[in-house]
């Protein structure tokens, strides 16, 4: 099917989809929609085989196939003892930006709504002191949750992104500044709270710095309460 809707006058000898490791069929966004519809039932009603025809899409190697495989996956029943396992393995071998996105996003749709405490265990393995390479994959996993307006639980949260933003590597600037104004749009007064706390007692004089440089892209009111406690540090 994929095939069968390639615009030809698009299609090169070395079709690479722009910014991408990953050979494209361009199937228009209409077409992958429908695809979508189609197969996300069979998710519900047989998970087992549609854990195997993701694991037949991600092997075929496309950028579309992986990106089905991916919303595959998020329809399948968290209870699925071999999910955990695909999101574990696909997340740390793919390298195209969107098929990423939509490992830590969408395939995590269930489990974040059904089973938010055993999302958060995988989350928090991700975001361990140790594991500073997994970092960006536990923020970006993160935000959707965050962003939940059903989702209440901030506290663990929290606790969570704490030792990353202390650490604040310049290499997750971009990252670190989508998690805070996340946290801030959810819970302003919390948010506020818990940086000034981590500027008070951070002892990593990078925290201020890295917190300095992102402070014009948050908002504001969050602005003017951060401001002279960074100049501080």
């Amino acid at each position: 099917m994929l095939d069968f809707y390639v615009n030809r006058t698009l299609r090169k000898k070395e079709n690479i989809a722009p910014g991408s490791n990953l050979p494209t069929y361009r199937t228009p966004l209409v077409v992958m929609h429908q695809i979508e519809k189609a197969i996300g039932s069979l998710a519900m009603d047989n998970p087992h085989y549609a854990l195997e025809l993701a694991d037949l899409l991600w092997d075929e190697g496309y950028i579309e196939t992986r990106l089905l495989a991916a919303f595959l996956l998020g329809r399948i029943p968290p209870q699925e003892e071999r999910l955990l396992a695909r999101l574990t393995a696909w997340t740390q071998q793919v390298l195209d930006k969107s098929v990423r996105a939509a490992l830590l996003t969408t395939s995590f749709a269930r489990m974040r709504k059904e089973t938010p405490d055993e999302f958060l265990i995988v989350v928090g393995e991700w975001l361990h002191p140790a594991r500073q390479r997994y970092w960006s994959n536990g923020i970006q996993a993160l935000l959707p949750m965050i962003t939940d307006p059903r989702f209440e639980n901030m506290p663990p949260i929290f606790e969570l992104v704490r030792p990353v933003i202390e650490a604040a590597p310049g290499i997750l600037q971009t990252d670190l500044g989508n998690l805070i104004n996340a946290l801030y749009q959810d819970s302003p007064s919390e948010t506020e709270y818990f940086l000034r706390e981590i500027l008070d007692t951070s002892p990593n004089p990078l925290t201020a710095v890295t917190l300095r440089r992102l402070l014009p892209t948050f908002p504001p009111e969050l602005q003017a309460s951060l401001r002279e406690l960074v100049r501080q540090r």
